[in-house]
């Protein structure tokens, strides 16, 4: 089992840190008993969880041993890392004002300022165990990917959909980009063509001999690859590209298998035929 242990000061991105990972597939408990660290994984590891991320900080119980269920959980080889997440006084207390959230420890008659002190002080015994980040004046897309980057999870965490579509039925509401096909060949005027899909070999062999098909393949496919990277770096988990042609039946289905083929190597990809699953239905 992989476990990111997730802890640090109030405020200072534990959240952003949580979100981070289950969008990259990991099973996420928030504010877990420290006491309940070893049977709480052991239960997941037998449940077939394979990466957990588990947030403990100054609420829970036994501090002083966490230290020592982290040698038993690597003991036991777990692939456990530490993320520490750390601020300065200055930008906690702005946050708080911002937010107008209340401080965990500010129910036992600190102010502000003395809540984080105290629980600085409560965590003390953390912060060494593992990789610290300060998000002092950090915004929150940047620590995002910073935390992707430290982990190694950045592309991973992007899924990627080709959706086929026909430009009679009008364009996708949940398209981040529309690519137009209705410049290449149709199929549709071939007689022998027009009863097969973009799916169905003689389709496919008709637009693989074709020179203007290959080429808008190859275009597009360039497009993706240079943008694809920047586009996880804004944060994005999901894009949907939807590819249109006159039916939605042939050249744009043909098109959205090529790349889901292309792409899938290195992408979490899916592939939907608007025109094709209205027919069946």
């Amino acid at each position: 089992m992989q476990l990111v242990l997730v802890s640090g000061l109030s405020g200072s991105g534990k959240s952003i840190a949580l979100h981070v990972l289950e969008d990259a597939g990991y099973y996420c408990v928030d504010n877990l008993p420290a006491t309940l660290l070893l049977e709480t994984i052991d239960w997941l590891a037998e449940s077939g969880q394979e990466r957990t991320a588990v947030s403990i900080d100054a609420r829970s119980g036994a501090l002083p041993a966490l230290p020592e269920h982290i040698a038993r959980l690597k003991d036991r080889g777990v692939d456990c890392r530490v993320l520490y997440l750390e601020a300065n006084a200055e930008t906690l207390l702005r946050r708080f004002s911002e937010t107008r959230r209340r401080h965990p420890l500010a129910g036992e008659g600190l102010t502000l300022p003395e809540a984080i002190e105290r629980e600085r002080t409560m965590l003390a015994g953390i912060a060494p165990l593992g990789q610290r980040i300060d998000t002092s004046e950090l915004q929150p897309r940047v620590l995002q990917n910073w935390i992707r980057d430290l982990l190694g999870i950045g592309a991973g965490t992007l899924t990627l959909v080709f959706e086929s579509f026909s430009y009679k039925d009008g364009i996708p509401l949940d398209a981040d980009w529309v690519l137009d096909a209705r410049m290449i060949p149709n199929p549709h005027y071939d007689p022998e063509l027009r009863p097969f899909t973009g799916r169905d070999a003689p389709v496919v062999e008709f637009l693989k001999r074709d020179a203007s098909a290959q080429r808008w393949l190859a275009d597009v496919r360039q497009l993706l690859e240079r943008w694809l990277p920047e586009i996880v770096r804004e944060n994005r988990s999901y894009v949907c590209v939807a590819i249109g042609c006159t039916g939605g039946r042939h050249r744009s289905v043909y098109l959205c298998e090529e790349l889901a083929q292309a792409f899938r190597r290195d992408w979490r990809v899916l592939v939907r035929h608007r025109r094709l699953l209205k027919e069946a239905s």
